[in-house]
């Protein structure tokens, strides 16, 4: 039976998947002080609990995107969702740093796979003019699954304790599975193609200016990987950017309470400030989507939309600095707009330049530099709290997307251009 529709159902999922993700995710970060408080740990030990997640999510960044290329986003995005599922209810056993980090090794050993999965997903089943809203529906996942963390999970903490979040957050993702597995299929199947028929653009032999590349065009090794110019200039664009939205996520409820005063039930306000960064994932791949669709080359599109979200960051350092919690939140809620803004663009930036055969391992890379960034924030954060205060790391995040900007723009147009609006369809 033919499903015309069929291509937006499995970006439906992919955003429910992401909602789990970051649901499990961040539960330990809205539970911290609970959490801290019960199992008597310090900030040191918070900070080293969070990079024992990121250090498994770089190892599986750079791995699960080889599998992903192997199994294909059916198989492979089961078994992700699955392993940081099963993760995240034994976190509820755990008695000490050693087991919380032992825990949380194995949700991020998870948990990375969906961020190579999921724009797999979308490379086979959308044409380069609908990649970025596609990127934008399941990114949104991510705050909309933040949004809604905070109202629920600490609910669940003050009505069943704080290790019920963890078990009920991890038998979700095991009900998600069924429905991934029942509905999707290759979209080169023959009863499918009319899922395919908006990207007739990439008809063999046809390369647009963006990745709307042939099945035929070979792929890169891991290797070959690693010695392209753009894939470079793309992981240390994430590297040094993305850290200011895992400091939101990780860091920025602690501060609300340590330098804010805010308790751990006050807490749940932050819902506010990941709605906004759940527009913002939606209109940055949007407003990209009009333009490629008017025939413009979709790299300098993103690249420009990039530069409008790099313009919001200097205000950063006004997150501390306001004198009420509402300015601060209010701040905040803009920087993470124009950050996931941000974050679309150059994840389709990934899209638009590397071969599709190659897109899950070239996407692990590419996040891996995004994990190292996170890594470095936490002991930087940790340290800087310690000593100083959080005003400084604002102050940092100033001016972190200005700075790499222009080496992502030179990366990414040093390549050789492309005929225009050939991915049109």
């Amino acid at each position: 039976m033919k499903s015309p529709g069929l291509r937006w159902w499995i970006v439906g999922l992919l955003f429910l998947a992401a909602v789990l993700n970051y649901v499990d995710k961040n539960t330990l970060a809205l539970l911290a002080p609970t959490i801290q408080r019960d199992l008597n740990l310090n900030d040191q030990d918070y900070a080293n609990i969070q990079n024992a997640f990121q250090v498994a999510y770089t190892i599986a960044l750079l791995a699960s995107g080889a599998i992903v290329d192997k199994l294909g986003p059916r198989l492979s995005l089961a078994l992700f969702v699955g392993w940081w599922s099963l993760a995240n209810v034994f976190t509820s056993l755990a008695r000490s740093v050693t087991s919380l980090s032992v825990f949380r090794f194995l949700l991020g050993l998870g948990e990375a796979g969906n961020w190579t999965a999921s724009p797999k997903t979308v490379s086979e089943w959308f044409p380069a003019k609908e990649r970025g809203l596609a990127i934008g529906i399941y990114t949104a996942g991510t705050p909309i699954g933040m949004t809604l963390a905070p109202l629920f999970i600490i609910w669940l903490a003050e009505a069943f304790g704080w290790r019920s979040a963890f078990v009920v957050t991890g038998l979700m993702g095991l009900v998600w599975l069924a429905p991934w597995l029942l509905l999707y299929r290759s979209p080169r199947a023959p009863s499918e193609a009319i899922s395919l028929a908006p990207a007739e653009g990439e008809r063999a032999g046809v390369r647009g200016n963006s990745n709307d590349t042939p099945t035929t065009e070979p792929g890169w090794t891991w290797l070959q990987a690693f010695g392209r110019v753009e894939v470079w200039c793309l992981l240390v664009g994430r590297m040094l950017s993305d850290p200011i939205w895992f400091f939101y996520q990780n860091w920025y409820p602690k501060y609300l309470v340590s330098a804010r005063g805010l308790t751990q039930t006050d807490v749940k306000i932050t819902w506010v400030m990941f709605l906004a960064a759940g527009l913002g994932s939606l209109l940055g791949g949007w407003i990209a989507g009009r333009f490629i669709k008017q025939g413009r080359a979709p790299e300098r599109v993103r690249l420009f939309v990039m530069l409008g979200c790099a313009l919001f960051m200097p205000l950063s350092p006004l997150v501390a600095l306001v004198p009420s919690v509402g300015l601060s939140l209010a701040v905040a809620s803009l920087i993470v707009f124009a950050h996931l803004a941000w974050l679309i663009n150059i994840s389709a930036l990934v899209l638009d330049v590397v071969p599709r055969r190659s897109l899950g391992t070239v996407f692990g890379i590419v996040a891996a530099g995004s994990s190292v960034g996170a890594i470095v924030m936490n002991d930087l954060v940790a340290k800087l709290v310690k000593h100083h205060s959080y005003t400084n790391w604002f102050w940092i995040a100033a001016c972190l997307h200005l700075t790499v900007f222009p080496l992502v723009t030179w990366g990414v147009l040093r390549r050789k251009p492309q005929a225009p609006n050939s991915n049109k369809a």
